[in-house]
């Protein structure tokens, strides 16, 4: 009995083995299958040529409006609201009472500050004509005139506090917020929010251009500007900066400002599109942008030789819009892929679609 098992135990273990090898060896010829079946599978690209044109350097940047001024305006002092001047979207000028604070106290304060001055004004003016005659010491006189100075101090704080009541717009613009109403409660600190005020009688452009676009740009060209909201408007927008170093993304951030029509159509926070238009054109060696594997930064590029793709260094030059200049690395007439890459490695066999 205990033989028989000990048989039984051999051959399933047998059994087993052969299952195992027969499972590795056909796992192994799939993999040599699949890789015989890529390296001479096709893979489906798109081409363009490689090719010397006429090239206009003009080029457009996108970005949004931004007010050329922009203020939350805060309470710089305690007290409790009486009335409010100004609504959401009225335009306040520079000086303009927007707020008044409740002033009992600070008046009678200041009423008292004048009155000590008064009383110490005239002390000082007995004692000059005391001294002159010579009934009062010299040093009686010099405490008059010390009084003096302090009352006058006072009285000039004082009418500081009583003008503080009226609270003045800091700038020109229009009410874009307002967050306090009669009976609120002003704090100096920390300071209560009162208004965001916006000044858009000039508006700024922000955008962004690549190296080769901010080599041409000078501080205080004229642009031409326009909106997608006014389609049939355009404006003239002025460089006030160029970025002395790139951002994270290798490119140059570049502000213009712009004169706002009469009836301030121009909003900060639309969208707007800057021309830059040098009305310049040049012979250049070009690809598409999408013949870059990866990004333009990566200098390489798939060409189709007989039917097979090699991977080649190349030198970039300026980006124009979806064409990249080509330096050195490619002539006239050779054929570059500019979709499919991603499945590529140098050497594969390609399949080009018309």
């Amino acid at each position: 009995m205990k033989k028989n098992i000990i048989t039984i135990v051999v051959i399933l273990g047998a059994l087993a083995l052969i299952a195992f090898t027969l499972n590795k060896n056909k796992a192994e010829n799939k993999a040599k299958t699949d890789i015989v079946a890529e390296k001479n599978a096709a893979v489906s690209v798109k081409t363009a040529q490689v090719k010397t044109e006429d090239v206009s350097l003009d080029f457009l940047a996108n970005g949004n409006f931004e007010p050329i001024q922009e203020l939350t305006f805060s309470a710089e002092k305690s007290g409790k609201v009486i009335s409010v001047l100004v609504k959401e979207g009225d335009y306040v000028n520079v000086g303009q009472t927007l707020v008044i604070v409740r002033s009992d106290v600070i008046n009678v304060n200041a009423q008292t500050a004048k009155a000590t001055y008064d009383n110490a004004k005239s002390d000082y003016d007995r004692y000059e004509n005391a001294y002159k005659s010579g009934g009062v010491t010299k040093q009686q006189l010099d405490q008059a005139k010390l009084a003096l100075t302090n009352a006058g101090n006072n009285l000039k704080q004082a009418n500081i506090n009583v003008g503080d009541t009226k609270v003045k717009a800091p700038i020109k613009g229009f009410i874009n917020k307002k967050y306090i109403e009669p009976g609120s409660i002003l704090a100096g600190m920390p300071a209560t929010a009162m208004f965001d005020i916006v000044n858009v009688s000039k508006l700024k452009l922000k955008v962004t251009v690549n190296e080769s676009q901010v080599a041409s740009l000078k501080l205080g060209n004229t642009i031409n500007i326009t909106s997608s909201v006014f389609p049939d408007k355009s404006f003239a927008g002025k460089i006030t900066f160029i970025a002395a170093k790139a951002d994270e993304s290798l490119n140059f951030p570049v502000e213009l400002e712009i004169e706002n029509n009469a009836d301030k159509s121009l909003k900060a926070g639309m969208y707007g599109t800057a021309n830059f238009g040098s009305k310049q054109k040049l012979q250049l060696k070009v690809v598409p942008r999408n013949a870059f594997v990866g990004s333009v930064s990566s200098n390489e590029v798939f060409v189709v030789e007989n039917g097979i793709a090699k991977l080649k260094k190349v030198v970039s030059g300026r980006i124009i819009g979806e064409q990249v200049e080509i330096v050195d690395g490619l002539s006239d007439g050779e054929t570059v892929i500019i979709t499919g890459q991603i499945n590529l490695q140098d050497g594969n066999t390609v399949e080009i679609i018309k």
